[in-house]
């Protein structure tokens, strides 16, 4: 039995998330699996029922599954509460610091039937771009100590701070991908200006040399990295690093492919536990619209078969059944060009399901 948590969370969330059930009703059935799929509350939906983002059933249910497949969390609606309350501060940072979820994949992939969407000239993606980041998710800035607005509201700080040990588990991760890739791995930081990513750098090159000497290793300052994205992205293939620059960068090579909608991701930890979720976010100004593109949550579905289930090849045949589905000219209103045809969010799965 393949337990799954589910969290569709606010805006979008749950229209993608019942697309990607879908799809996952039809691996179980046409490759004999069995799913438990059992729906938690997280977000802004939580803190409506609960008072809280995050409510314990909500995280037990969590541990109690396999893999959680999440959806999207935060709105207006929840903008103004105190920060611990509000949904992807109160939500989304303490599930992967909860379940230790070190380790963020974002595949940065483009459809050959959708090169022509991208932001950039045709000439810099016709050859196709096919990255992966590792973004050490747990540590940095976004969890270190201490972290606060002074009394008088005048000053702030935040902590940026890494151990040994969160580098080189992040590290890991990115060679041993590169081994099944390319052999190619840019490591990004900002050596030039921040202690930690001296520390980065130092450990991630002593991995290199005892471990991973097979590996070609490069070392690119974030901000050059920034501009190397949309200046010649097929020159990437692993990209490592820690988790603000991650975030940016991850984002920021989201648009090479045309729309966020179609981006994927998994967070994992050591064991086969993993949380996989869009890299959309809740888009409130189209939910309920039936018009989001579920592509990016059923992409995640399909990293949730490979990593969590070892389905490699169920994981496969969905891949394959959005290609076809995008070949065959059918768009959501984000990757909508002339002479295309425009579909519906739940379209857009039925279609992928018939292709199935």
């Amino acid at each position: 039995m393949n337990k799954v948590a589910v969290l569709s969370g606010d805006g979008i969330g749950p229209e993608v998330m019942a697309e990607a059930l879908k799809v996952l009703d039809v691996i179980a059935k046409k490759y004999n699996h069995t799913f438990e799929f059992k729906e938690g509350y997280v977000g802004g939906i939580a803190y409506d029922k609960t008072g809280l983002p995050l409510p314990e059933e909500t995280i037990q249910l969590c541990e109690n599954s396999n893999a959680v497949l999440f959806g999207s969390v935060g709105g207006p609606k929840w903008e103004n509460l105190p920060p611990e309350k509000q949904p992807e501060r109160g939500a989304l940072l303490p599930l992967r610091k909860h379940f230790n979820l070190f380790a963020n994949l974002r595949p940065v992939k483009i459809f050959p039937s959708l090169s022509h969407a991208s932001s950039l000239k045709q000439e810099l993606v016709k050859d196709g771009i096919d990255i992966i980041f590792f973004r050490e998710l747990t540590g940095g800035i976004y969890f270190g100590q201490p972290k606060k607005i002074a009394e008088d509201g005048k000053s702030a700080v935040d902590t940026m701070a890494y151990k040994e040990e969160e580098i080189k588990r992040i590290a890991v991760k990115a060679f041993e991908a590169a081994r099944l890739r390319n052999k190619k791995v840019c490591s990004v930081d900002k050596a030039n200006v921040l202690m930690t990513s001296i520390l980065w750098r130092k450990i991630v090159t002593e991995l290199h040399e005892k471990e991973y000497s097979d590996i070609e290793l490069s070392h690119m300052f974030v901000d050059n990295a920034a501009m190397q994205l949309v200046r010649w992205p097929a020159q990437f293939d692993v990209i490592l690093t820690e988790n603000m620059f991650g975030d940016i960068l991850s984002d920021e090579a989201s648009m090479i492919t045309g729309s966020i909608g179609m981006l994927s991701s998994a967070s994992l930890r050591d064991d086969q536990f993993g949380m996989y979720e869009p890299s959309h976010g809740s888009a409130p100004d189209i939910a309920g619209k039936n018009i989001a593109n579920p592509i990016a949550t059923i992409l995640s579905a399909a990293m949730m078969l490979r990593y969590s289930f070892d389905m490699d090849k169920e994981a496969s045949a969905v891949e394959k059944a959005i290609q076809k589905v995008l070949k065959d000219g059918y768009r959501t209103v984000d990757i909508m060009s002339e002479g295309q045809k425009e579909v519906s969010c739940s379209m857009m799965g039925n279609l992928i399901v018939e292709r199935l």
